[in-house]
């Protein structure tokens, strides 16, 4: 594969060269992730950054409807939009249904738009493995937007803030006690929440929830990388497509404030050591795979299970072992 091409390629809004480099990345083939790295290194000096978008929502929600109606609004305004949308794998088969593109078809022809769905691979945390550096080409191919979709949410699915600069959560109306099913964690790192379905009969009820997330919200400690007045509630109806405007009008806001402050640049320097940290964990847990380490771990893997060695000693053991090598 001719990196250069392929870089060059992207870097003029080339969608197929775009699919076919996240297909590359998404790759755990080691010749392909050698490859990916040299791309991904040679697409760092374009400069180019886009509004990083990360959403969560219970299950029913609508998140698929929402991302659609607001992917449409977005492209209206003359912006391209890319969606990355990761569908849940089973832990059985690992197989995914990858069905978002059939539910945005709107979105899926807008000439704008872009929506490439990834397996999660059993990965924690509400985004595939490779996500990060996905957005990290739909940048580099020119768009203005990034939209990364979570598998659902919950306490795990707070990784996608690690690559997000905006973090939504959209929620639906009078479902009962969901602030306790949400929990605290996912409250303390959303940016805006976002009460869907507010139309017809449920546009009262979804009024009536804005109001009560906007009191649970008040009552979080202040974050010094909000203005005044964020993190916010608002409600929206992806049905009818009401409510994008203001609610596109606050994310801007937020992102700009956060720029002019500092605040912008900071946070992505701070994921980056993130992403740095993790990568680093996934090649040395990598290691416990091949050669004579693999071997290693089996006879201590077997050790525990015949009760010859505590857990806590064998692990201890693998470690100094990893460290000799």
């Amino acid at each position: 594969m001719d990196i250069a091409q392929l870089s060059e390629r992207i870097v003029k809004g080339d969608r197929r060269a775009l699919a076919r480099a996240i297909t590359l990345i998404e790759s755990r083939r080691p010749d392909h992730r050698e490859t990916a790295t040299e791309l991904l290194d040679s697409l760092r000096g374009t400069g180019r950054q886009a509004m990083r978008v990360g959403l969560s929502g219970t299950p029913g929600v609508g998140k698929s409807t929402f991302i659609e109606g607001f992917g449409m609004y977005l492209t209206g305004q003359g912006l391209k939009v890319a969606v990355l949308a990761v569908d849940p794998s089973s832990a059985r088969s690992g197989g995914s249904i990858l069905g978002d593109k059939t539910r945005m078809e709107r979105l899926s022809r807008d000439p704008r738009a872009f929506i490439r769905p990834s397996p999660s691979q059993s990965q924690l945390g509400g985004v595939a493995r490779r996500t990060r550096e996905a957005v990290s080409l739909c940048e580099a191919a020119g768009f203005d937007v990034v939209l990364i979709e979570t598998v659902g949410v919950g306490q795990s699915e707070t990784m996608v803030a690690e690559m997000a600069d905006l973090f939504v959560l959209l929620l639906a109306p009078a479902g009962g006690d969901e602030l306790q099913g949400v929990k605290r964690g996912i409250m303390e790192i959303a940016d805006m929440i976002l009460i869907n379905k507010a139309d017809g009969d449920l546009k009262a009820a979804a009024v009536r929830t804005c109001a009560d997330y906007a009191g649970a919200l008040r009552l979080l400690r202040k974050r010094p990388q909000d203005p005044k007045g964020f993190p916010k509630a608002m409600t929206v109806s992806a049905l009818e497509e009401d409510g994008f405007e203001p609610a596109w009008h606050e994310m801007q806001a937020l992102t700009d404030w956060r720029r002019e402050n500092g605040f912008f640049d900071a946070r992505r320097a701070e994921q980056a050591r993130y992403w740095f940290g993790e990568e680093v964990r996934h090649a040395l847990l990598a290691q416990l795979e091949t050669g004579a380490a693999r071997a290693e771990m089996a006879r201590l893997a077997e050790a525990v299970a015949e009760g010859e060695i505590a857990i806590g000693l064998a692990a201890r053991e693998m470690v100094e072992t990893l460290g000799r090598e």
